[in-house]
């Protein structure tokens, strides 16, 4: 593991209590609990890997944390507050944004507008606005063009600001949801297997520009089956397995862990 996921991983992480804490999660879908019992905290300013074989809950567990799905039971705090029942939308006003594994961006809409998107609490958003102070509509309006144009020159896409979201390839739509997900400038990032069909030169612009964005202070949760990837990013990692917390700790240990081989060979289910 290189030395900077470990140091990003843990700085500051201690100091303060958990940005994001979900403790006796329970999923259940008719007979099938996806997530049983699952505990996970996310510490400021940390980047937090999740992994697990096939079937072993994550995406459900992952979907619980960002507000796609609400729990059976158990609770997720975010920065002190309660958000168990709430959805994405006040994950969003907590700080907290997510990535999708198959990214789906406004097709028709160019890379800019897409960025644009993603901006949270602009006046120009209300009609009464529009005519009560065009004049401070406007100026945000412009504001936020020049921050969609900072983003995407932090993702390497400003060549492309002017083309349709549907000319990117695999790895530039990831950039560009990362871009979109920046605008509303989040304190966390859950990042939903960002190397799942990705080219070697793009991973490794997404690895770097995740490094960054941890330097700067963001913390990160990543779900990837990459393990070369969450060694060099995480300073720790948690391991599901049939929909429990299986272990934790740092990468090089996990991954040496008994339970763990056994539970990836054996191919543990939810």
């Amino acid at each position: 593991m290189s030395s900077a996921g470990a140091q990003n991983g843990s700085t500051n992480a201690g100091e303060r209590p958990p940005l994001i804490e979900a403790r006796g999660l329970v999923k259940q879908f008719g007979g099938l609990r996806a997530v049983d019992d699952m505990s996970i905290s996310l510490r400021c300013g940390e980047m937090l890997g999740l992994i697990g074989p096939n079937g072993a809950g994550k995406t459900t567990l992952f979907n619980l944390l960002a507000g796609s799905l609400k729990p059976t039971a158990g609770t997720i705090v975010v920065g002190g507050e309660d958000l168990s029942r709430r959805g994405p939308e006040r994950r969003i006003e907590r700080g907290v944004g997510r990535t999708f594994q198959i990214p789906k961006p406004f097709a028709e809409m160019t890379v800019l507008e897409n960025v644009l998107a993603g901006g949270q609490r602009q006046a120009g958003e209300s009609i009464f606005m529009n005519f009560l102070r065009p004049s401070r509509v406007a100026q945000e309006e412009r504001a936020a063009v020049d921050k969609a144009r900072s983003l995407l020159d932090f993702v390497t896409l400003s060549h492309l600001e002017g083309e349709p979201a549907r000319v990117l390839s695999g790895g530039q739509r990831k950039l560009l949801e990362l871009a979109r997900i920046l605008m509303a400038d989040p304190e966390a990032i859950l990042l939903d297997e960002p190397a799942a069909g990705v080219n070697p030169t793009l991973l490794e612009l997404i690895i770097d520009r995740v490094l960054e964005l941890n330097a700067r202070g963001k913390s990160i949760l990543l779900i990837e089956h990459n393990m070369e990837m969450v060694a060099r990013l995480c300073g720790r990692v948690v391991v599901m397995a049939a929909g429990r917390h299986l272990t934790e700790g740092a990468p090089e240990d996990v991954s040496r862990d008994p339970a763990v081989v056994d539970a990836y060979l054996g191919g543990a289910a939810a």
